[in-house]
Formats: structure tokens, sequence, C-alpha cells
């Protein structure tokens, strides 16, 4: 039985609109709440997109994002300033247009030694986050795309074990097959201890790895992810 829901747009920008307005309405309930907000970002195409909407909307709305706390899924390690950057991406689309405060953008230091960012950013997220029974940090959503061979966050196929395995909220994977070859991953555990996990899947090419992804075997990383999220 399948433990996730598959919702199909027949265009990129209606895709980028329903997810941005979805997320704003989660934001606006937070709110509600007075409870902080902690959400994970991705790259790719589609994000730009959806980045775009996000500032339309919220400025549409006047939507208060003071209590949203912006993590990154994953980061090449970049200065902050290439344009190969997550953060840079997200900088330019969305907090500058918006406004955001720097001490809600926890991004990761792809320009520090891999192991420093990690342990910083770990530092980070437990400062702010809550625990699942387990431990692990709970972020309120996850924003993740998903690759030609169906890799989500920098977790590719063919990964070693101790990338599979590892407990810790962040890695760094030093052998991406995808340049460069550098980069620092949110891990399997913390991806699936999320209260929610949205991945964004356009673009020609992927058809192939999205149904292997979501058939019962799920042999891609992200249908380790669905498989891991049913338990």
């Amino acid at each position: 039985m399948a433990n996730f829901d598959i919702n199909v747009y027949p265009t990129d920008i209606l895709l980028a609109r329903t997810v941005a307005q979805r997320w704003l309405d989660a934001v606006a309930e937070a709110n509600s709440k007075k409870q902080p907000y902690l959400v994970a970002l991705s790259g790719g195409r589609i994000t730009k997109a959806f980045f775009s909407v996000v500032v339309e909307l919220a400025k549409q709305s006047a939507t208060n994002l003071e209590n949203v706390h912006f993590f990154w899924a994953d980061e090449r390690c970049v200065p902050p300033t290439d344009p190969e950057s997550n953060f840079f991406l997200a900088d330019q689309l969305l907090f500058q247009p918006l406004a955001i405060h720097p001490r809600q953008i926890h991004r990761l230091r792809g320009e520090a030694e891999p192991q420093v960012a990690v342990d910083s950013a770990i530092f980070e997220l437990n400062a702010l986050a809550g625990k699942t029974p387990t431990g692990q940090p709970q972020f309120d959503l996850i924003l993740l795309g998903m690759g030609e061979d169906g890799h989500v966050a920098s977790l590719f196929p063919n990964a070693s074990a101790e990338v599979i395995d590892c407990p810790s909220p962040y890695l760094w994977i030093d052998n991406s097959p995808k340049p460069p070859p550098k980069r620092i991953s949110l891990s399997y555990a913390t991806i699936v201890a999320a209260k929610d996990v949205w991945v964004l899947v356009s673009g020609a090419g992927k058809e192939n790895a999205f149904k292997e992804s979501t058939a019962s075997d799920r042999k891609t990383p992200l249908g380790r992810v669905l498989q891991l999220r049913s338990g």
C-alpha cells in the first residue's frame, strides 16, 4: 500500500503555484500557533519557479514569514556567491525579494572544510528543531527535487553503507557522480523523520526514475525515502 500521494499538474508553473500556496497556508497555520517553522530547501529548475511564485503570493497575501527558519536539503561545496550554490539561488529569488532576516537563514557553508560545515549545520539545526522519539531533529517540511537517476538531496544511487545508514542529520559526500564531487546533504534518517516531505518532479527524462521510485520494490534513493517513511 502506498504511503504517499501523487499529484499531477499539466505545467511546471501550475505545479510551482500550487505548492507555493499550500506552503504559505502551512506557514500561516504555524503562525496561528506561534510556533517556529523549519523548512529545508533544495535547488533545481522547478525550485526557481517555486521561489518566484512564493514571492508573488506572499506579497499579495502579506503572509508573515518571521517564524520561518530556512535550512537546506543539500549544498555543493562552493562559495555562497557561486551561481552553482543552492543558497545563492534562494538568496537571489526568495530572501532578498522578501527581505528575510539573516537570523532566519541557516545556510550550509559550502566554502568551509566539509566536516566543519556539517558540524555547524547540525549545531544550528539542533538548536531549533524538536526531536523525534529516536532523537532525530524534525523539520516541519523538507522540499526535495529528484534527478534523472532518482537521487534526492545529494543522496545518489550506489551509495556506501556509511551514507545510507548515517545517523547524523547532515553528512558530507566526497564522490558525487554529478559535479562538483564534494557536497553536503541531509541524511536519509533526518529526511525520513520530517513531518512532511514534498518532492517536486518536473522535466523530461525523469519518468523512468519516478516509476522505479514508486514501484513496490522502490530501488532508487527517492524510493528508499518512500520505503523508510512507510515504517
